[in-house]
């Protein structure tokens, strides 16, 4: 099992590995511009829409890559097809995700965290969230890396290494699907509270 499976849950009840959802002091934006109103809202723009359909690019990966995983254990894929598959996703999952990263904290996140004081503490959460994505991404490219080494004859078997990469998968999965859907309640609402920001 690897270090990012082992490592003792966070102290922080607002951790990623820990919260279930935003506090209330963080959603007052959230309250007021529900998800149902995002779609038909005037002032959600090509570029807010944009950043929501990388979100679910991102969610549609993972799930692709859980989902080959589970039918190649199940002996319904074979190791060919399934280890190309593995291979052509989970690279870009990695690419996009890092890069997705490096201009939210880099760009985006210090200019919309000054539009809304009492929001600074969910862009802190946002931001220590992205240092455990990182290491979760670490996590699943050696799990991954692991698979290949088997298929030439590494020390350990191609189910036994699958097994390992799974549970990296569905563990990264929880914390990916948590931290969009609450980034998601921060960013869209500051967005379209703020539409002359130009971020949107």
């Amino acid at each position: 099992m690897s270090d990012a499976d082992t490592r003792p849950p966070s102290a922080d009840p607002l951790a990623l590995d820990r919260r279930t959802g935003l506090p209330d002091a963080l959603r007052v934006l959230a309250e007021q511009y529900p998800r149902e109103v995002w779609d038909t809202h005037a002032n959600l723009t090509q570029l807010s829409r944009f950043w929501l359909d990388r979100h679910l690019m991102f969610r549609k990966m993972q799930s692709t890559l859980i989902a080959d995983t589970e039918t190649w254990l199940g002996g319904s894929m074979a190791d060919e097809a399934w280890m190309a598959r593995l291979y052509r996703i989970a690279n870009m999952q990695l690419s996009e995700l890092h890069g997705h990263h490096h201009i939210e904290d880099d760009h985006y996140f210090p200019r919309l965290r000054r539009l809304d004081h009492r929001l600074e503490r969910g862009f802190d959460l946002l931001d220590a969230d992205h240092h455990t994505l990182e290491a979760g991404l670490t996590d699943m490219a050696a799990a991954a890396n692991a698979v290949f080494r088997s298929a030439d004859g590494g020390p350990v078997t191609t189910r036994d290494a699958a097994e390992v990469l799974h549970a990296s998968l569905e563990r990264f999965n929880r914390f990916l699907d948590r931290h969009l859907g609450d980034e998601e309640e921060i960013v869209v609402p500051v967005l379209l509270d703020h539409p002359e920001a130009g971020l949107g």
